[in-house]
């Protein structure tokens, strides 16, 4: 059922457009021109949902967006430029807590609203499902008024593995040279995607024998800069898939928007691609897509499938037949996801392995990955 949501843009044209899309789709709209009267209508209208522009005078959206974290954690979707720094600029909201982002229509807005009215709407819906997650970059700042606990019922979980701390002194070295691939780790990924995979990508070793391949929902002009964010933050390399790469130890391989990431082989090589959207398959790049490719040129048990948060059911369908066929899959459990919609599925549908939360993702993909290299 539509609730309330909050628009701030520094744009009357925006804010109008934006609030006739809503309105019309039942939810109730406030406005606010930049991120001061933002954060002031957030404490005293207590919206549901705020779209929050990142360009804005005298408080710009980053600010106010940390500013609301702390004050009412509060579903945030957003608003941004299709630059280079916009698109840095949007990584950084989504590590601050925003849950999702949408691109600001090109060209003349009022002629360009229709194209993103209806992302425009199934993200406003979905984020006024998700769950709150406090912001690892306000973690030691608490909120001058703590939010209440949910009541949330959560599925069984179970602990991962007992581990080893080291993959040993034989391992390849990630950054120099090829090396063997004896698997692959293949991530299905969408809405809380990026903050979700800082739990999980940076407490890999740097000595981590299998690629990683990462099937993140993103448009085209944001999966350079969120590459480059988690290159930082990680001891592998992290690279964007826009040509063919050899797929090497050592890295980590994220697919190109606008694309399906895919393997294939050449020459006795694995090879990372981007290919254009496959028909049929709603989201990109597909989980489903790059999993099912990898079962064409390897044993199913040469790869570890990791279904995590995101709306709908890419990577459920072909994660469930890698486990069939003798793979193994996680699904993030609820307790961790921002949305519990993919994961779910492959839950429900019987081929999930393990069910963890997102911080023991790594601890499990090394114990596996330790027992098979």
């Amino acid at each position: 059922m539509p609730g309330k949501v909050l628009v701030v843009d520094d744009s009357a044209l925006m804010r109008r457009l934006l609030s006739a899309v809503l309105t019309q789709d039942g939810w109730t709209v406030a406005t606010a021109r930049n991120g001061i009267e933002g954060v002031e209508q957030l404490i005293e209208w207590q919206p549901d949902v705020v779209t929050l522009d990142i360009n804005m005078p005298e408080m710009d959206g980053l600010t106010a967006l940390s500013l609301m974290m702390q004050a009412r954690p509060t579903p945030i979707v957003m608003v941004s430029s299709l630059t280079e720094k916009g698109a840095q600029a949007t990584m950084e909201a989504l590590a601050l807590g925003a849950v999702d982002f949408i691109a600001k229509p090109g060209g003349t807005i009022s002629l360009s609203i229709e194209d993103i009215q209806s992302q425009l709407l199934e993200k406003i819906r979905t984020a006024s499902r998700v769950r709150m997650r406090a912001s690892r970059s306000l973690a030691a700042v608490p909120p001058p008024t703590p939010a209440p606990t949910p009541v949330v019922t959560r599925p069984t979980v179970r602990p991962p593995a007992k581990f080893q701390p080291s993959l040993g002194a034989s391992a390849a070295s990630p950054r120099t040279g090829p090396g063997r691939c004896p698997g692959l780790v293949m991530i299905g990924i969408s809405t809380g995607g990026p903050r979700t995979l800082e739990d999980v990508l940076p407490q890999l070793p740097a000595d981590f024998p299998w690629p990683v391949l990462v099937a993140q929902h993103m448009p085209a002009n944001f999966t350079l800069a969120f590459a480059q964010r988690m290159n930082r933050l990680c001891a592998l390399e992290v690279v964007e898939v826009s040509d063919p790469v050899p797929i090497e130890p050592g890295r980590v391989y994220i697919g190109r928007g606008g694309t399906d990431l895919v393997v294939t082989e050449r020459l006795g090589r694995l090879i990372a691609q981007a290919r254009p959207e496959t028909p049929g398959h709603p989201w990109h790049p597909s989980a489903d897509v790059m999993v099912e490719s990898a079962m064409k040129v390897m044993s199913a048990s040469q790869i570890i499938g990791v279904l995590m948060t995101g709306m709908g059911h890419d990577g459920a369908k072909a994660m469930t037949e890698l486990k069939a066929r003798g793979g193994r899959t996680i699904a993030e459990a609820e307790s961790t996801c921002i949305v519990f919609g993919m994961p779910s599925e492959l839950i429900q549908r019987g081929g999930a392995s393990l069910v963890l939360p997102c911080t023991d993702v790594a601890r499990q993909l090394r114990h596996w990955v330790q027992r098979i290299h």
